[in-house]
Formats: structure tokens, sequence, C-alpha cells
């Protein structure tokens, strides 16, 4: 097993409370949250705002973390699980260990594992490539002799200058789930935004394409998600209403909107015996196009 001082550019440290591994490259910085397994921060060189949104009032383990990229496994929301589980698995309140890393060209690599979960019929594994972009994987391992049946999510919670002007590229045209509305199916006409009236969004996207784009004027960015293997987006934002009956949010509902990589509802994951099932993420930063030619990266 790898120690993070094995590792050039990544130190154990404390970050908004929390034991983290703290990653320094020359391309950029990360912070992973050994509670949870989350990325809570991501910033490119040059500086920035961080990519990522971290509840300024954040709840003591166990209770799970707002904001960063909570790990959702082996099931999304409740999936058919009864009421007495958590909501959205075990992944995201197990401690996690490093096992792996090494420096690379491109920045670091890590491979982290929960522990406590050797009761789960699975293995899971995750593996963060910190450079210019994000890099983040979901491995699930299934050793037994049946398939095993699986939804997941990486639930990114990225920071906006104010999720009323932002909008999603990447949707237009498709079906979407939408939970505020007992799940009931709707068309996406154009870019997502965030609804007036009532100003929240929580939809599913099955057989979603898998390459989406975060445009935040306030900010003068991009961010671009590009996901592999993973058949379903998510877009959740609480709105002021449900967000003032959630204590690590409040007012601070202008801040994020989620937009996750997934497999759920009807995309569920099926692991054959002796089979690795991986879903890949990747996160990148550029400047707001202006709609004819591609991405302009932000200069370091």
């Amino acid at each position: 097993m790898t120690t993070p001082e094995e590792i050039p550019g990544v130190r154990v440290g404390t970050v908004a409370g929390l034991d983290a591994l703290i990653v320094e490259t020359p391309q950029s910085t990360a912070a992973i949250s050994l509670f949870g397994g989350q990325v809570i921060s991501f910033v490119p060189a040059g500086g920035g705002p961080d990519v990522l949104w971290l509840s300024p009032h954040l709840a003591d383990p166990p209770t799970p973390l707002r904001g960063g990229t909570p790990v959702c496994w082996p099931y999304f929301a409740r999936d058919g699980q009864p009421d007495d589980v958590p909501s959205h698995g075990y992944a995201r309140t197990a401690t996690w260990v490093l096992t792996d890393g090494r420096r690379t060209g491109r920045g670091v690599e890590l491979d982290l594992e929960p522990s406590g979960l050797d009761d789960l019929d699975l293995r899971l594994r995750m593996t963060l490539r910190i450079g210019d972009t994000l890099e983040h994987g979901l491995h699930t391992h299934n050793p037994g002799t049946a398939p095993a049946t699986i939804t997941e999510a990486l639930h990114n919670y990225f920071r906006v200058a104010d999720v009323t002007r932002v909008r999603v590229r990447g949707l237009d045209t498709l079906t979407y789930l939408d939970k505020f509305d007992h799940s009931n199916p709707h068309v996406q006409h154009g870019d997502w935004a965030l609804p007036e009236e009532p100003a929240r969004s929580d939809r599913l996207y099955p057989d979603a394409p898998g390459t989406y784009h975060l445009i935040d004027p306030g900010l003068d960015r991009e961010i671009q998600v590009s996901v592999r293997d993973g058949r379903t987006a998510v877009v959740w934002n609480p709105g002021a209403d449900v967000a003032a009956g959630m204590a690590d949010v409040g007012s601070s509902w202008r801040e994020f909107v989620c937009v996750e990589a997934a497999n759920a509802g009807p995309d569920v994951v099926v692991v054959p015996p002796g089979a690795t099932h991986s879903m890949w993420q990747s996160i990148s930063v550029h400047g707001i196009t202006d709609g004819e030619g591609g991405p302009t990266v932000v200069p370091s």
C-alpha cells in the first residue's frame, strides 16, 4: 500500500475541518476528503474560484458531506431499496484509504478504496487523475458467482456565480424524469436553465450523450463534463424553498448546480460474475465559447 509521502506533490492535511489528501501539481491543486472519498476541491493553475462547491455549514460526520463530488454507490437515491438504508448508498459515509499512487507526466494518479464495506457482495475502487483535467473513475467488481445489479453517480456540486443565470448545454431534445413532478417524463427544449417558477430542478436524463457544458457568465467560464459508460445525466438544485429546510444549504442555494455522471433510474448496470464495470468522468475548465468555435482554454 502506497503512503501519501511516497508520491511527490501529495500530502495529508486538513480542509474545512476534514482529514484530506492534498494534491499540488503544476497544472492544478485538489483535495480529497478521506471521509466519503469525496473530491472537495479542484482549482486549475492560475487560480480563480474553485470548480467545486462545498457547503460553508458542513455537518459533522457521519452525516454525509454536502458539496464536492459525493460517491453514490451501490445505488443512487434509494432506487428500489428499503427506507431503512441510507440514501445514495454506503460509499459516501465510509472512510477511504489510499491504496496506490504515482506522479505522471500529466500530474498525479491516485487509487482509493472504501473501508468497512466487506459485508457487501461487491468491491469498489476509485481512480483520480489530477492535472489539467480532473478525471474520476469508479470501478465496481463482482467477485461472486451471480450477476449483480447497481446504480451509481458522481454527484458533482459545481460552484457558480448565480444558478439562475447559468445554463447546461448537451441535453436538448432528451426526455427527462422530473422528481419534482412525481418522476413524470418531459422533453428538454434547448439548454437546461433553472425554471423561473418554481425555481428548482431535480431532473434525471436517461440515455444521455455523455458530454455536458455548464456555462457560467458570472464567473466567465465553461465547465465541460465528459462521461464514459455513464448513461444518465442528473441536474439538481433544490431552489430556495427546499434549501430553506436544509441546514447545510440554506441561503447558499444560488452558489451551485449539480451536473452528475450516473447510471440511475432505468439505466441500471448489471455486473457479470468475475467482471468489473467502470464509469469515468473528466472535468475541464474553459473560457466562455462564442457559440461558433470550440472552447478557449483559460490561460494559466
